[in-house]
């Protein structure tokens, strides 16, 4: 296979992949072929490109890693944005983000790292600004999701006296590069306590909460993600706290639990999830339901999603910043309606 290494004009249509022959990688490239994008395949290594049939079906391949520079800058040539997929991201984000700087185009991931999360934003946030690209980490399941729900829910309010998250997954099948993340982020979780970003206490607080069909009654402990530092980037709020259900829990601390098994022609597995905010401000309190099928397979549209506003300029503000201060959360939530159905309450 040769890796076309030409630097061909920029396009507001090239969108670059990284990790594109990993599991959500896959789902990316083919959702940027669905809205009419042209995704450029970017791996370590040409062989996978080619194994994953990107070639048969007119993609672009690049081979590059990320410790090296000018492959890197090589790699993301002519293309207007870049969507990471290739994780741990504690060991890509900085170096892609710094690639993307230099090329003077917009950068999104889908990590589910805290500390990925916060030094991309410490990192980036004035060189993004002053090239006039957005920098948005976590644009994913894990993180964006929740940051949108959270801003969609509470609308007109300018603060949150309490924010809970709760994560409902049927079952947790993770992909090897789940595991290998697990196993690398060592780092104490955060929550919002007292308006500041605090360790989560020990032991991990829980909840119980019904939950739409096939839900019903759940248990969930505190396990926040990246939505943690995306909603504290740009929310006032007294406390903000993320919880994970019991089930998914233990599927992925298993050792034994397999990778997730495609179902249908989309290689969705048949995974449910159902996201759950609820936010309190006094005496009042909202809530908001999301459902989908597919933790890894729904981020595609959702980062998708988030790069053809972005190239089409239906954005609020640039630099390193959360979802939800750079799109309108509400119409951003609609727009994904085949993918993810939504409703708002107040309780």
């Amino acid at each position: 296979m040769t890796i076309d290494k030409t630097d061909i004009t920029k396009t507001t249509q090239s969108v670059a992949v990284l990790g594109a022959n990993g599991h959500t990688g896959r789902f990316v490239v083919t959702e940027l072929l669905r809205r009419g994008l042209k995704p450029i395949a970017i791996g370590r290594n040409a062989e996978r490109l080619a194994a994953a049939g990107f070639p048969g079906r007119g993609i672009q391949c690049r081979e590059a890693v990320v410790e090296d520079d000018e492959a890197l800058d090589r790699a993301l040539a002519g293309a207007a944005a870049v969507i990471n997929c290739a994780g741990p991201f504690m060991d890509t984000a900085d170096a892609v983000a710094r690639a993307a700087l230099r090329a003077g185009i917009h950068y999104l991931d889908v990590t589910a790292e805290q500390p990925s999360v916060q030094a991309t934003f410490e990192r980036h946030e004035v060189a993004a600004r002053k090239a006039g690209v957005a920098i948005i980490p976590a644009m994913g399941f894990y993180g964006g999701l929740a940051d949108l729900l959270v801003a969609a829910v509470m609308d007109e309010w300018e603060h949150a006296d309490t924010i809970e998250i709760r994560v409902a997954l049927d079952s947790w099948l993770p992909t090897r590069g789940t595991r290998v993340t697990g196993e690398k982020n060592t780092a104490r979780r955060l929550a919002v306590s007292g308006g500041q970003l605090e360790p989560v206490h020990q032991p991990p607080a829980e909840r119980v909460s019904i939950l739409p069909a096939p839900f019903g009654r759940q248990t969930f402990v505190e396990l926040p993600f990246s939505e943690v530092p995306l909603i504290a980037r740009h929310v006032r709020t007294k406390e903000l706290h993320s919880f994970l259900s019991t089930i998914a829990l233990r599927d992925v601390r298993d050792p034994s639990t397999p990778p997730p098994q495609a179902v249908d022609e989309t290689g969705r597995s048949a995974q449910r999830f159902a996201v759950e905010v609820i936010v309190a401000q006094g005496d009042m309190r909202r809530r908001i339901v999301a459902q989908g099928q597919d933790i890894y397979a729904v981020s595609a549209p959702i980062i998708c999603e988030a790069v053809q506003r972005i190239l089409s300029r239906d954005i609020r503000d640039v630099g390193a910043k959360p979802p939800a201060a750079i799109f309108n959360a509400a119409s951003f939530l609609q727009a994904l309606g085949p993918d993810l159905s939504v409703e708002i309450s107040e309780t």
